[in-house]
């Protein structure tokens, strides 16, 4: 009797061993400047990437979801360690993450983003040199998606403070000054729907920027490698799992990549981000 008391004390004293090693971890999602959204939409859009990452921890932990709509809350959240896990874009930000705030690398989706050069299906420009003295839209100056493109098109000979750009706040807003006359030349996004659109309605990408990572997820110091490795490993093997396209098919990526860390640590100095140069950044 006395051995079966002490079993049932053993085994009661693990189970509190268990739950005081048990917590809820944040992952804060943000979309972008192009993310509005409410908190029920954000919870069944990441509610169930949050259950993959809960299972791949063992099921002792939790993952709560919340948005985060600003990205000095993003910055801050990272800066102050409260977000233990971040999904982010733009993907400056998860850069930072990494070089500043002592987050360590999971993965990215799946495709990766480039910047498009996109003109007309009538337009006379049929290589990248034609754009040269064009009138060039792209979204605000701030945004990263401009910084993104003004990167490749320097590594493609062409400077951009030689040009005549007209920047304006929305990727959609790119293409209807192009599709009216107002520009011969338009930068967005490959993930954007404005590319999308204009790809769907016949218009042509003249010119497609190398790959960067797109909407990297990276953790903060609250989780072990171990974690971090049966998370990735869950990730990964998404497309193959019973819950997995329903899972990818919300957040709206094809699959996740956990190959791109040295790309994403490399982001910040491709760009010409030093300190607080890339601060307020837009999608």
């Amino acid at each position: 009797m006395k051995k079966i008391r002490a079993l049932v004390l053993l085994a009661a004293l693990s189970a509190l061993a268990l739950n005081a090693q048990a917590r809820k971890f944040i992952l804060g999602v943000s979309e972008g400047t192009s993310g509005g959204t409410d908190h029920a939409r954000v919870l069944l859009k990441y509610g169930g990437l949050a259950g993959v990452i809960e299972r791949a921890l063992g099921g002792a932990h939790s993952v709560d979801v919340i948005f985060v709509r600003e990205f000095a809350q993003l910055e801050e959240g990272m800066k102050t360690g409260r977000l233990d896990l971040v999904m982010a874009r733009p993907s400056d930000y998860p850069a930072r993450g990494l070089r500043d705030y002592g987050y360590h690398y999971v993965a990215s989706a799946k495709p990766d983003g480039q910047c498009f050069i996109m003109v007309g299906k009538d337009s006379p420009l049929k290589k990248l040199a034609d754009i040269r003295g064009q009138k060039i839209v792209m979204p605000e100056k701030v945004a990263y998606m401009t910084k993104l493109c003004t990167a490749e098109l320097r590594d493609q000979g062409i400077d951009l403070a030689k040009e005549k750009i007209t920047y304006v706040r929305e990727q959609e807003a790119v293409m209807f000054y192009v599709n009216n006359g107002f520009g011969s030349v338009g930068a967005v996004a490959s993930y954007s729907g404005a590319s999308r659109k204009w790809l769907k309605d016949g218009g042509v990408v003249l010119h497609k920027s190398v790959t960067q990572p797109y909407f990297p997820l990276i953790a903060g110091k609250a989780l072990a490698p171990d974690q971090i490795a049966a998370i990735q490993r869950a990730l990964t093997g998404l497309p193959g799992a019973p819950e997995g396209p329903e899972v990818l098919s919300a957040v709206g990526i094809q699959g996740f990549d956990t190959g791109t860390e040295a790309k994403l640590r490399q982001l910040l100095d491709w760009l010409g981000c030093t300190g607080d140069a890339c601060a307020g950044n837009k999608k």
